[in-house]
């Protein structure tokens, strides 16, 4: 799997779940978004502060994140 630097997660934000830079925006927010069929322009229009990068690794980190894998477990960066 290619580095996925943005995804992070801490226990004090979002409850450790996986989040973009460290914000309050979750992998599964983005990848809800991207399956009810907003494209990553409509996604980065109504949420400024990301980036299409953020949205791409969102995609990426989607199948470890739907196998159950965890961040913090690191095996994948």
């Amino acid at each position: 799997m290619n580095q996925l630097d943005r995804i992070t997660s801490d226990p004090h934000v979002m409850g450790g779940r996986a989040c973009l830079r460290g914000m309050r925006v979750t992998v599964s927010l983005l990848l809800n978004l991207v399956a009810n069929g907003m494209t990553t322009a409509e996604i980065l229009a109504a949420y400024p502060y990301l980036e299409a990068e953020d949205v791409q690794q969102a995609i990426q980190y989607g199948p470890y994140l739907a196998d159950g894998g965890d961040i913090a477990t690191q095996d994948l960066l």
